[in-house]
């Protein structure tokens, strides 16, 4: 079979000779009119190789955005998945015949952004090349342009720290569950009936009535000491679980299901523990090391002091254990401007502050209040922290109304209806969370965890 090409040019010499016959006239007609027949179908043939060829290159692009974002990919850094692209698309483009391209007409880009809870990847693929023509080369229509764009987006978790701020002032010495504080209100009638497990090194200076004579759980026979002893023992004596107790194991199991959760979800999480009562104590530095933070986890534990009203027997402060206002402060100037959580070179994680507190203040202020968290100008920490792009995560444990009880009734419960709306007002929008008496902290731990971490399902 003779090339088309050759056929082309045997059709323009015999038109060419048939119009110098002036015998041949209706020929030349036919001749003429064949013409724009042969280039309509010859054309209709070019545009038809180049759309294929053009929809061929853009199954290239698609897999090579798609690929970019993968799972895999993901882990890498936005550099990664765009070289990842590039490659995959040039290779594939480069096999292809009847293709003519100039590197610099093929542009790919990768790019992050953050987006509270989650960072997408954005990769474009974009290019322009040419397909040869085979009939329009003959009328000096060598190719015809093709281009094509595909674009592909993955959200995934980012990269996080937690900073832990732990109530650990006397009113977190609470028992747990409403049936505890109804038995250490009956085993503390000399004292009113206390609900409150206080630690103190020196309790027979209260003057309040230690209990003594009591049956300890497991115990056939009251072995109670008759003095000497506090009621923090007389919780342990007894068998009821403390508030602080239960944010002891619930802190060391969320740094387990921290870890977990972070495998699953490809990212880094660090956090740090801190604790609050008249001072902030560092229990865990920030580190990648989450056993390391379980295991210092189990050392939270509510304050012990010297009695009632004193630190120590020399330093003697009003029982003002509970510096929240003071804490967060601290805590605003320890930490660093958060980042966008992306695996990107320079990039910082973002930043949690996650506080569990029954949110009630109790710091030296001239004169003793009880008041929730500060929203006054200048002393709004919550505020000033969420201005800075650092989210706020704050689980209240509620602070347990004791109407039996004279120093809650004179001190506490005119401030009550005020401290849940405070902390709601102190997170970040949907990230509050309240547990009761008789709830499950460690449950409630994770369930804000999860809010903190959650992002949006892969988009492709």
């Amino acid at each position: 079979m003779r090339p088309i090409n050759d056929l082309m040019r045997d059709l323009a010499r015999t038109a060419r000779a048939l119009i110098a016959d002036r015998r041949g006239n209706i020929a030349l007609i036919s001749v003429l009119t064949m013409f724009p027949l042969i280039f309509a179908t010859g054309m209709s043939v070019d545009f038809t190789l180049a759309q294929r060829r053009q929809d061929q290159i853009n199954g290239f692009a698609d897999a090579a955005a798609l690929g970019a974002v993968t799972p895999a990919m993901m882990l890498q850094n936005a550099s990664a998945s765009q070289a990842m692209a590039q490659n995959m698309f040039t290779g594939q483009l480069s096999g292809m015949a009847n293709i003519t391209y100039s590197p610099s007409d093929v542009t790919v880009t990768a790019t992050d952004t953050g987006s509270g809870t989650a960072v997408t990847r954005t990769v474009t693929v974009t290019y322009k090349a040419s397909s040869q023509n085979i009939f329009a080369s003959v009328f000096g229509m060598g190719t015809l342009p093709i281009s094509g764009t595909s674009t592909s987006t993955s959200a995934v978790s980012p990269n996080i720290d937690f900073y832990m701020l732990l109530d650990t002032s006397p009113s977190m010495e609470i028992a747990a569950t409403t049936s505890g504080i109804a038995t250490m209100v009956a085993n503390t009638a000399p004292q009113g009936g206390c609900a409150f497990g206080c630690h103190e090194t020196n309790p027979a200076a209260d003057k309040l009535g230690n209990p003594s004579n009591i049956t300890c759980a497991g115990a056939t026979k009251p072995s109670f000491p008759t003095g000497g002893e506090d009621n923090f023992a007389l919780a342990r004596c007894l068998g009821v679980p403390l508030r602080i107790d239960l944010v002891n194991q619930a802190t060391q199991n969320l740094m387990t299901y921290a870890q977990t959760t972070a495998t699953q979800n490809g990212a880094t999480y660090r956090a740090s523990i801190s604790t609050m009562d008249y001072s902030v104590n560092t229990l865990q530095v920030l580190t990648n090391d989450l056993s390391a933070a379980a295991t210092a986890a189990s050392n939270i534990a509510a304050v012990t002091v010297y009695d009632n009203n004193c630190l120590t027997k020399s330093n003697c402060n009003s029982d003002e254990d509970s510096y929240l206002d003071t804490a967060l402060s601290t805590l605003n100037t320890s930490m660093p401007d958060p980042g966008k959580g992306t695996k990107n070179a320079g990039d910082t994680p973002q930043e949690v502050l996650f506080i569990v507190s029954d949110g009630v203040n109790d710091e030296n202020s001239g004169g003793r209040t009880y008041p929730p968290i500060s929203t006054a100008a200048g002393q709004d920490w919550c505020t000033a922290i969420k201005k800075r792009g650092i989210r706020i995560a704050f689980l209240y444990t509620t602070y347990n109304p004791l109407p039996t009880n004279g120093w809650y009734n004179t001190y506490i419960a005119p401030e009550q209806s005020q401290i849940a709306p405070a902390a709601q007002a102190c997170a970040t929008p949907g990230l509050y969370f309240q547990v009761s008496t008789d709830g499950d902290i460690s449950s409630a731990m994770t369930t804000l965890f999860q809010k903190a971490v959650a992002t949006a399902r892969l988009t492709q």
